[in-house]
């Protein structure tokens, strides 16, 4: 295979090759060596792709991020409620994972490694922007970091309840997911109330630069 190929297109490629080995080798060098022979790519290039375990369930994780983000888009969510956006993008994403499963519990079996805490912070945002981004989530205010810290607490939790479920179709975690949003638009639900009840009181920095800046 040539060499001129960017490292960031053989990253998903080498994934998608070791996905098969995963439950039995594990996120390893030894697996990304034999996905390499088997898609016809050089090793020492594959060994720069994928460094070590960090790498790839980085790697694996973006690839993921980004199947979703295509199955979105050609669901048409533009006529959704926002709700039912981001229901599909929490199902969307676990449905895809479905015939890897085990290869996401040993993925997260290396994030959860204390020397990995940073990693897991950074794909965990970085899939709940996803699913925001792919729900026509535009916002830019303080708004875009709480509705992701949310969405992100939804998704672990629905992740790990996913790992166990054994029930038909996992129709157990799509009810899982369906209360954790409830909870979520009550809680937003609130806020705006919140908001709205105390519109009234003066704006605090405004006041404040009234004291330093008085009006003449």
């Amino acid at each position: 295979m040539s060499t001129d190929i960017p490292l960031s297109e053989l990253r998903p490629r080498l994934i998608e090759a070791m996905l098969p080995d995963v439950p039995f080798d594990g996120w390893t060098a030894a697996c990304r060596d034999a996905a390499a022979d088997s898609a016809g790519i050089d090793k020492d290039i594959a060994a720069m792709a994928l460094p070590d375990a960090a790498a790839m369930t980085d790697a694996y994780t973006l690839r993921a991020d980004a199947r979703m983000t295509e199955a979105m888009v050609a669901a048409g969510v533009g006529t959704m409620k926002i709700r039912d956006r981001i229901r599909l993008a929490l199902r969307t994403r676990l449905e895809q994972a479905g015939p890897d499963r085990e290869a996401v519990r040993r993925a997260l079996s290396v994030m959860t490694q204390p020397s990995n805490a940073g990693l897991a912070a950074r794909t965990l945002w970085r899939t709940a922007d996803a699913m925001w981004r792919a729900a026509g989530d535009t916002a830019t205010d303080f708004n875009h970091y709480s509705k992701r810290v949310i969405l992100g607490g939804v998704y672990s939790a629905s992740l790990l309840y996913w790992l166990d479920d054994e029930s038909e179709d996992h129709a157990a975690t799509w009810d899982f997911i369906d209360r954790r949003i409830d909870n979520v638009m009550q809680f937003e639900k609130a806020k705006v109330q919140a908001k709205e009840a105390l519109s009234w009181l003066p704006d605090p920095a405004r006041f404040l630069g009234r004291l330093r800046y008085p009006v003449s």
